[in-house]
């Protein structure tokens, strides 16, 4: 020890003056600090409880160890607090809006009721509300206010309420990343995550994330679906009083929802009043115009749940189904939601369409015990542009999910034939194998006599028993020699199914989908399929029919005309027409369909007006009806089935009521004591709904 004294000693005195007194200097300062810092304790030269009081160095030097301290800690917690990759599950996740072709709404799907929304779609007045009441330094501060923070802290600690405390740009962190518990540790998460945003993002990015994700009330997220929810109108319509409104709702939905109570109500015009004088005095609003405001804009009453009752659920259920087919957003993406989808349906053909069917089921079998109570009627509207303008699926949604006007289990029956017809016109026929096929024209006459045997160009058709198939008509009846658009009109089993063989039902069927029907749907091509064993949908007879109106024209049917997300145009595939059949043949069907009207099966849809036309269907075992016809651009099919409720398995119509009669060829059967035959039900609904009748 003495010999590193006299060392040192030797060095300080071998350095220049000025150096040595720095040294002097420096070296007395750390030991005069060190003993200002690490004073004595107990104090010496104090007695009794006097010694155990620190003295005012001691006092600072315990302080400022303490903030160094939690200074450090906070350093580190805030060097290793990170903005969460994920936000929470309600913050991406949206419903879906499902709006009728004028544009009004229609049904929303998913759990949370928001809508997100780009900033500039927000007037400015209407963001300045929202700041003036919750952060009117946003554009300035970092993300964080201290004493607004250090006021939450207290409260939290002396149990009082921590609304208030924080900026918008925490409000978003704990709404977005966080949960909504009141702990110092969650609040500090808040705050360093907070910081961290701040320069992360732009502010008009947080104030836009926060305007899309903070809770109105009513059920809604966001101020796109607030402004829906309480003024039912879209947010760019919003004036700054009612955006001086909704911004009140920040504070709490709960507490400030006028149509809750009088207190509410109370509660709502004082905080409005306050907003919009905020507005004011931060140079956002002028005075003139806040004179302007003296009427609370009172919202409207919350709106009714919009379910997926009735029809709405398969009007629903199958844009949905469209969307996903017809464009890149998958099931995942759409679950996520955020989607508003703009459909073709038209709300009043919708209303009109389950009115008519309801009249039908008004008059079969009320007894609860009635077999008529597993009917199952399916129906859908189809314009020759493909739009799906109208479409019955079943009782209700909620009461059976299986949308019947998408079935694929009916079979079509004798409405199948002007698919024959069609392929005859346009292919002609051969009756002789290695001969030319020969024209047909309407006027070209067939055999319609009944229980005439089926011939190929080989010779006479055999069946697996080894007997020569032979067709037969409905009732019996024999008609002798019949033009081909007579046959049609009248439904002459005999010449529509010879007529197939002739042609090729290969060919009958490709002239089926090219019109419109699905392949998968035709089924196995035995002598009967010309009479309708296929089993295609509503949806798609109706737009296969509407080919015949269009002159020949197709369009696949849609369901969505528009897909939009965030305000953003999502492409969504719309199916293009193409010339399927040549015009004079389209026109030759479409008068064999007009002729049916006039003088054949279908005499009742006359009511419908001039230029109707159309094709009733029944299946050779009875266990299916429709009837499929068009005026003007509108084509409406009609389907009805007996389906066992435990098999799923068809069961004839006639037993469909105890006494009831078979209809006649002409659609016009009756049931013992005057109600209707279930064959004629799908001819009965159509015209209802095309003449609007109750």
């Amino acid at each position: 020890m003495i010999e590193r004294r006299k060392g040192a000693h030797a060095r300080k005195a071998a350095a220049p003056a000025g150096l040595r007194r720095l040294l002097g200097t420096r070296q007395g300062t750390a030991r005069r600090l060190g003993r200002w810092l690490r004073p004595a304790y107990p104090r010496p030269g104090r007695s009794g409880w006097r010694r155990w009081v620190p003295s005012w160095r001691q006092t600072l030097g315990l302080i400022f160890s303490c903030v160094g301290v939690v200074t450090g800690l906070l350093a580190i917690m805030y060097a290793r607090t990170e903005i969460p990759a994920d936000l929470n599950a309600f913050a991406t996740q949206q419903d879906n809006v499902y709006y009728w072709a004028d544009g009004t709404e229609m049904a929303r799907t998913g759990e949370v009721n928001r809508q997100d929304l780009p900033l500039d779609k927000v007037p400015e007045k209407v963001r300045w509300a929202a700041l003036a009441a919750e952060n009117e330094t946003f554009y300035s501060d970092s993300g964080v206010s201290p004493s607004g923070m250090l006021r939450a802290v207290t409260k939290m600690i002396t149990g009082g309420s921590t609304q208030g405390g924080s900026t918008i740009t925490q409000q978003y962190v704990k709404n977005a990343y966080l949960n909504q518990e009141q702990t110092f540790s969650r609040k500090l998460s808040e705050m360093f995550i907070a910081i961290k945003l701040d320069r992360k993002l732009s502010k008009d990015e947080i104030l836009e994330q926060y305007l899309n994700t903070s809770w109105y009330g009513r059920g809604t997220y966001g101020i796109a679906r607030a402004a829906h929810a309480y003024y039912d109108k879209d947010v760019s319509e919003l004036n700054a009083s009612e955006g001086a409104f909704l911004a009140s709702l920040l504070k709490g939905a709960a507490l400030y929802d006028p149509a809750v109570s009088a207190k509410n109500h109370e509660r709502a015009v004082e905080r409005w009043n306050w907003v919009l004088d905020r507005m004011v005095a931060i140079g956002k609003l002028s005075k003139k115009e806040r004179a302007s405001y003296t009427r609370f804009p009172e919202p409207v009453r919350p709106p009714h749940p919009t379910g997926l009752a009735g029809q709405t659920g398969y009007l629903v259920e199958t844009a949905r189904a469209y969307v996903t087919a017809h464009s890149d957003v998958s099931d995942q993406d759409f679950a996520r939601g955020g989607y508003q989808i703009h459909t073709t349906f038209d709300r009043r053909r919708v209303e009109a369409l389950a009115k008519a069917v309801g009249k039908a089921r008004a008059t079969l079998g009320p007894d609860p015990d009635h077999p008529d109570r597993d009917l199952r009627i399916g129906a859908a509207s189809v314009t020759t542009d493909g739009r799906i303008t109208a479409l019955y699926g079943g009782e209700g949604y909620l009461k059976q999910g299986f949308n019947d006007a998408n079935s694929s289990v009916v079979p079509a029956g004798s409405a199948f034939t002007p698919f024959v017809y069609a392929a005859a016109l346009r292919d002609g026929v051969q009756k002789e194998r290695g001969k030319p096929r020969t024209p047909v024209t309407p006027a070209t006459l067939y055999d319609g006599d009944d229980k005439i045997s089926l011939l190929t160009p080989e010779g006479p058709y055999w069946d697996r028993s080894g007997k020569i198939v032979k067709a037969e008509n409905d009732n019996g009846k024999s008609w002798g020699k019949i033009s081909l658009k007579n046959a049609v009109a009248q439904s002459v089993n005999t010449s529509m199914m010879q007529l197939g063989m002739d042609v090729g039902l290969d060919r009958v069927g490709k002239v089926g989908v090219e019109t419109g029907l699905l392949e998968s749907s035709l089924g196995e091509k035995l002598p009967s399929f010309s009479l309708g064993t296929s089993t295609p949908s509503a949806i798609r007879m109706a737009d296969a029919y509407a080919t015949f109106a269009a002159e020949g024209r197709h369009t696949d049917p849609y369901s969505v005309s528009g897909l939009r997300r965030n305000g953003a145009d999502v492409p969504v595939e719309r199916p293009k027409p193409r010339q399927a059949l040549p015009a004079p043949v389209a026109k030759a069907v479409d008068d064999a369909l007009r002729e049916a009207v006039r003088h054949g099966t279908a005499l009742a849809a006359k009511a419908a007006g001039p230029g109707t036309a159309g094709k009733t269907g029944t299946a050779q075992d009875a266990k299916s009806a429709w009837f499929v016809g068009y005026r003007g651009d509108l084509s409406t099919a009609v389907s009805l089935a007996r389906i066992d409720p435990k098999t799923q398995e068809l069961l004839p119509l006639d037993g469909s009521g105890d006494g009831k009669d078979k209809s006649d060829a002409k659609g016009k059967g009756k049931a013992k004591g005057g109600g209707p035959s279930p064959a004629s039900v799908p001819l009965g609904i159509w015209t209802r709904y095309m003449t609007g009748r109750s």
